[in-house]
């Protein structure tokens, strides 16, 4: 990847391009975050950089953490600690500092954010299972599961059906969103859309790994020579 940062999720709102048109945004506080250490290619195999977001007391880290901190200098105390393999990590160092310039209007990110908490929730609200009918006879019984299958052989229920359960707290991630704006006296930017997670969640923001291609001469050329624009792309660009 190019370029990352974490931040935190501050909340929604909406903006006005300069058509009028209203965009639904998403104001994330992007770093500023620190380089606590630098992965290389000669000591680890791989060039990365573990970025430290958001600053804690001293008295809320374990040894073990506080000495790996400790490393990358005296004050140098974060809560959130992440790993990402960046394209200039071999000409970064311990302790430089990467805020929300490094991103830019029009840019497209990926969202990686822990979703909410919805509690036990039942197979209806968890996983989308239809309701049995609403009739006479259908008892106390219409939003439960039913039968999973199991029989004699092999007396039990297989692995991985849907069931009620603890719903929502789970790693999400939400794919090419458009960088709006970038403020970087407040330290923030926009985002289109929504990204999982609360309000005051940590998310970690980088470019986006969709490669968007504009259209353009030969764009509705197939790759797949059984299509006839596949089997004459002359064809197909002089359609255009």
């Amino acid at each position: 990847m190019e370029k990352a940062i974490i931040g935190k999720k501050v909340g929604m709102t909406q903006i006005f391009d300069e058509a009028g048109h209203v965009i639904p945004v998403t104001v994330i506080e992007a770093g500023p975050c620190t380089v606590v250490q630098k992965k290389t290619e000669e000591k680890d195999g791989y060039n990365a950089v573990q970025l430290g977001f958001e600053d804690v007391a001293e008295r809320k880290l374990t040894k073990p953490e506080l000495g790996h901190l400790k490393k990358a200098g005296e004050g140098v105390l974060k809560k959130e600690l992440k790993e990402f393999k960046l394209a200039g990590a071999a000409d970064m160092n311990v302790g430089d500092i990467i805020d929300c310039s490094v991103f830019a209007e029009g840019d497209r990110v990926d969202v990686t954010g822990i979703s909410k908490g919805k509690g036990y929730a039942g197979v209806v609200k968890r996983h989308g299972v239809h309701i049995q009918k609403m009739a006479h006879g259908g008892g106390p019984v219409h939003r439960h599961p039913g039968s999973m299958g199991s029989s004699t052989d092999p007396s039990r229920v297989w692995k991985g059906k849907v069931g009620a359960g603890h719903m929502g707290v789970e790693q999400v991630t939400v794919l090419n969103l458009d960088v709006v704006k970038v403020d970087t006296e407040l330290g923030v930017i926009a985002v289109k859309g929504a990204i999982p997670g609360p309000k005051g969640s940590v998310v970690y923001v980088r470019n986006s790994v969709i490669n968007v291609k504009e259209k353009g001469a030969g764009a509705d050329i197939s790759k797949n020579p059984q299509k006839a624009s596949g089997r004459n792309p002359q064809k197909a660009s002089a359609r255009m």
